[in-house]
């Protein structure tokens, strides 16, 4: 199966979405400064609502992390659905607020380009 594309959003409070099909990923806004100025990676965490019997739970888990490539010129994200791509001149743009959202890029195992 081919992984969808997906993007990357901004957040008022400086954070990131990431909407990868049907699913919607954060990163914190400190993990992010950290991902753009010192390149460690940064956890990616999705939260599930759950409603049973008229009570609601919230549940945060890492369901994956974004990184810096070899070379320094793209950020990938991997999470339990797949692994996507963005040149770190867009993540930046984002990240800073400067673009609303940028596309993601699916990567596929075992393809090269």
């Amino acid at each position: 199966m081919t992984p969808e594309p997906g993007t990357l959003a901004c957040t008022a409070a400086g954070g990131l979405i990431v909407h990868i099909e049907a699913e919607r990923y954060r990163i914190a806004p400190e993990d992010v400064k950290s991902l753009v100025f010192s390149g460690r990676p940064a956890p990616v965490v999705r939260e599930r609502v759950r409603r049973a019997n008229g009570t609601v739970t919230g549940e945060v888990a890492i369901e994956g992390h974004a990184a810096l490539n070899p070379a320094g010129r793209a950020v990938v994200i991997r999470t339990r659905e797949g692994v996507w791509i963005i040149p770190f001149a867009s993540f930046q743009r984002v990240a800073r607020g400067e673009a609303a959202s940028a596309p993601l890029f699916p990567l596929v195992p075992g393809v090269t380009g």
